[in-house]
């Protein structure tokens, strides 16, 4: 169960920073094969994980999924927060 939670929270960070990647490249003009990859991987990585949680963890499918939605709304909400700081000159 905590390992689940806690491979669902690494693996959330780790794509939340690919999205980050690849949303920063498409949206500064530089779309190259590098970018075709983390949108690859981007996708990728849940359904490899789920199905290994699944596949070797007793319980821990709904908990990796938990940890994963969690840590990816965590770290944008966190970068919502410090843009907008930013942008206020605060």
């Amino acid at each position: 169960m905590l390992i689940g939670l806690l491979i669902g929270i690494a693996s959330g960070v780790v794509q939340y920073l690919m999205l980050a990647k690849f949303t920063g490249s498409v949206t500064g003009g530089t779309f190259g094969k590098k970018t075709a990859l983390f949108a690859v991987f981007q996708f990728a990585l849940p359904l490899v994980v789920l199905l290994g949680c699944y596949l070797l963890l007793e319980g821990g499918l709904l908990w990796a999924a938990i940890g994963m939605t969690g840590s990816l709304m965590l770290c944008a909400f966190i970068r919502f927060i410090l843009t907008n700081k930013k942008k206020d000159g605060s």
